[in-house]
């Protein structure tokens, strides 16, 4: 049974905040970023880790990070604990393939999601009105069916509480309209990128968000990228639109916990064993997909 690692420790850096999933630290002109194994869902975090998560989401990202830097440049420096600074060195077997080093920047207080099929948030609101997020869609789509072509969906990125969606006339207002244009068209092809990539490898991406900041008035991609946490990944091979569909991702999650009498606030319900080793497998499995790489590759990489 894989070590949990809810929270980490570094006595020898400064912490400079502890989000939902991630621990990051001080690391001179960088940052350290710790992925850790909790979870959140619908914006609470749980009581329950799900094992080898931190490792999925980093050596995912690492991967698209790499697929799309010439898309936009991104964040990320090095996942090689040799790499950082030494007060970290003696923490290698805490760090290895849950951390990276990364560049600081400015992130703006806003998501970009796209969305290339209509699920979760975007097909309930469809239902009311087929009107979304001020796009016009066909009045004929069905839960889950492709959209006609992806769209931008931006939300606010609250530091505590719900992200709020908000119109890009909205987005704008807030970052400015040629800063918002820019990312907007980043989103999308790095979106288009990813969906061509996992087609590839039978995986559908339904939909995805993505976080920008700034260094020397330079975009950069930052957080994470195109990961079980920030998207949805169904196997294109079980498609069928007019239903919820399969998911490799943390949809498995939501759906169970939409079946208890929870008003999604604090504190969380607790997670029984089997949905916390299913979600973990699940994790796993898009990881393999993917990278080509089992979580014991990355650990047994020296």
């Amino acid at each position: 049974m894989a070590d949990i690692i809810m929270k980490t420790d570094i006595p020898e850096a400064r912490l400079i905040n502890r989000g939902k999933v991630r621990d990051i630290y001080n690391a001179g002109e960088h940052i350290i970023f710790v992925t850790s194994d909790r979870i959140s869902a619908f914006d609470v975090v749980m009581d329950s880790g799900i094992p080898y998560k931190g490792i999925v989401l980093t050596q995912i990202s690492k991967y698209w990070f790499e697929k799309t830097k010439d898309i936009v440049d991104n964040h990320f420096i090095s996942d090689r604990v040799e790499d950082y600074p030494k007060q970290f060195h003696k923490h290698k077997d805490l760090l290895k393939g849950r951390s990276m080093m990364v560049k600081k920047a400015n992130p703006f207080p806003v998501e970009c999601i796209i969305r290339g099929y209509l699920s979760g948030s975007a097909w309930k609101a469809y239902q009311k009105s087929h009107v979304l997020f001020g796009y016009e869609l066909p009045d004929d789509l069905k839960n889950s069916s492709r959209l006609p072509s992806p769209i931008f969906t931006p939300s606010t990125k609250a530091s505590s509480g719900h992200d709020i969606n908000i119109t890009y006339e909205e987005m704008q207002n807030m970052i400015g309209e040629d800063i918002s244009r820019k990312l907007k068209v980043v989103s999308l092809a790095i979106y288009k990128t990813g969906v061509q990539e996992a087609e590839s490898k039978g995986i559908v991406i339904a939909d995805t968000k993505f976080e920008f900041g700034l260094i020397n008035d330079q975009i950069l991609l930052i957080d994470e990228i195109l990961t079980p946490d920030s998207s949805r990944f169904w196997p294109a091979a079980d498609y069928q639109p007019g239903q919820n569909q399969p998911s490799l991702d943390k949809q498995y999650l939501r759906d169970f916990l939409e079946t208890l009498d929870w008003d999604k606030t604090p504190p969380p319900p607790p997670l029984p064993e089997e949905i916390v080793q299913n979600t973990s497998k699940k994790y796993q499995e898009i990881l393999k997909i993917l990278t080509g790489k089992s979580v014991e590759d990355i650990l047994n990489q020296e």
